[in-house]
């Protein structure tokens, strides 16, 4: 059963007044504990009801969420644990509950490079503990690919933040193609991810022109904080509509792509397409399909589709089929 958040707070408000047992706790008591508490949370009076704190003690009682709590009524006024010891907070977690709390851990260790999250590490690792502490060892259900061990992913939370202050920074970048690194003033604009690696986008200070820089080849970065810092001119979606990867090209490159898959791979084609533009062109009696997508014939394009091998055709446009028929037969040499 979902909760809204203000149900949560008087719950917990609620279970915290029975729990003292050295007060008694009448139902108007109770009404002004939650409300202070939700005055606390949300920086507002929220008016509370009887009625609404009837129905969370009712709510409580029950089984609905598991607490099944024995709150009983005394001298007809008062309000109390028949246990002075329980809590809702204590109730054992079932098998389900643990379930999702470690697919949840298991999502949430993807992000443990963000700042964002490195006051809750102790508390996710205390939480995981116990949760495998209580239950039967089992594999996760969920497995999300990440590549711990790539080089440049320990400054992935330091750009995140220059990015979120606006810092200006010296990055030493090195290429494959560079024989030695080189110092670039760079205005950065926001992190992308493909391919599970990471990619930092921004700008120079002297060109206009948008860059990518792979953090794998980011060999080091500084901060230039007497350099005005030059906004982002650009909407990470708009600039990616036409892209499968990370390389933009202009408008030159924005081709109408044409391509046939064969019967057993063209189910896979179909649900799960290789860009939001594609569309089924046609249904062929063998049982392969044509499909149609207008992107930038980059490189990331040109893995993707060379992947499929011999499953895969390329009809149009002409220069990128014969490269690829070109490419085929350099491999096929590797083979003889």
């Amino acid at each position: 059963m979902a909760l809204n958040k203000n149900a949560l707070i008087r719950y917990k408000t609620i279970d915290k007044c029975l729990q003292n047992q050295a007060r008694h706790w009448s139902l108007e008591d109770l009404i002004e504990a939650c409300s202070d508490a939700l005055y606390e949370f949300e920086g507002k009076d929220v008016n509370i009801s009887k009625r609404t704190v009837q129905l969370d003690l009712q709510m409580m009682r029950g089984d609905k969420l598991g607490y099944n709590a024995l709150i009983e009524v005394y001298d007809r006024k008062f309000y109390r644990y028949a246990d002075p010891d329980y809590s809702i907070t204590q109730i054992p977690l079932t098998e389900n509950d643990m379930n999702v709390l470690s697919e949840t851990m298991d999502m949430l260790r993807q992000f443990q490079d963000f700042s964002l999250f490195s006051e809750f590490r102790g508390i996710f690792n205390k939480l995981e503990d116990q949760i495998y502490t209580e239950r039967h060892h089992k594999p996760s259900v969920i497995h999300l690919d990440r590549n711990a061990d790539l080089k440049g992913i320990d400054l992935l939370d330091e750009l995140y933040q220059a990015i979120l202050k606006e810092v200006v920074l010296e990055v030493m970048y090195q290429s494959f193609n560079a024989m030695v690194p080189s110092e670039t003033t760079f205005h950065p604009y926001f992190l992308k991810e493909y391919n599970n690696r990471w990619f930092l986008v921004g700008r120079r200070s002297d060109h206009e022109r948008i860059l990518t820089f792979a953090l794998d080849r980011i060999m080091g970065i500084d901060y230039n904080f007497t350099e005005t810092y030059i906004p982002c001119p650009i909407n990470a979606d708009d600039y990616y509509k036409n892209t499968i990867g990370v390389t933009v090209l202009d408008n030159r490159f924005l081709k109408n792509i044409k391509f046939k898959v064969d019967r057993k791979n063209a189910p896979y084609v179909l649900t799960k397409p290789f860009h939001a533009s594609q569309k089924l062109i046609e249904k062929h009696e063998d049982g392969s399909m044509t499909f149609g997508m207008k992107v930038h014939t980059n490189y990331e394009l040109e893995r993707l589709l060379l992947g499929f091998g011999k499953s895969l055709e390329v009809l149009s446009p002409r220069q990128l089929r014969r490269k690829f028929s070109r490419l085929f037969e350099e491999a096929y040499t590797l083979y003889k």
